[in-house]
C-alpha cells in the first residue's frame, strides 16, 4: 500500500514549518535593509564611545568593599540552606511512617554538617567581621 506524500499525516506541519522558516528569514533581511536606509550616517565621537547614554563618562568612581559581594554570597548560601530545610521539615513525618525516618534524618544532618563547615570556615577567614577580610 503506497501513500503518496500529501497523505503523510505530518506533511501539513512540515509545510508550514518550511513557511514559517522563509517568512522569518525575509522578515529579518527587510529589516535590515531597512534599517540600513533610515540610520543616520554621522559617528559622532559620544556616539561611538562605550557609553551613549546617561552622562559623559568620567575618571573611575571609589571602589566598592568585595566584603558586600562575600557578605551576600553567604547570605544567599545559607538562605538556600533554609529552602532546602523546610520542604524536608515538612514531610519528615511522611518519610517517618513508611519507614526512612532514620535515614532522611542522617541525611539532612550531614547536609547541615556539611553546611557548618562552610560556616565555621567563614568565621576563621573573617568574612562576617566587618573591619578587613583575610
Amino acid at each position: 500500500m503506497s501513500h503518496s506524500t500529501f497523505e503523510h499525516p505530518y506533511f501539513g506541519v512540515f509545510v508550514l514549518f518550511v513557511l514559517t522558516c522563509v517568512a522569518f528569514t525575509l522578515t529579518l533581511r527587510l529589516q535590515r535593509i531597512i534599517s540600513r536606509k533610515l540610520a543616520k550616517k554621522d559617528r559622532e565621537k559620544l556616539k561611538l564611545s562605550t557609553y551613549e547614554c546617561g552622562p559623559t563618562p568620567t575618571k573611575q568612581q571609589n571602589r566598592i568593599s568585595t566584603h558586600f559581594f562575600i557578605f551576600a554570597l553567604l547570605f544567599v548560601l545559607f538562605d538556600i540552606e533554609v529552602i532546602f530545610m523546610v520542604p524536608w521539615a515538612i514531610d519528615f513525618k511522611l518519610f517517618t511512617h513508611i519507614g526512612l525516618g532514620n535515614f532522611v534524618f542522617f541525611e539532612m544532618l550531614s547536609f547541615i554538617g556539611f553546611l557548618l563547615v562552610g560556616f565555621i570556615y567563614a568565621w576563621k577567614k573573617g568574612a562576617f567581621s566587618w573591619q578587613s577580610i583575610k
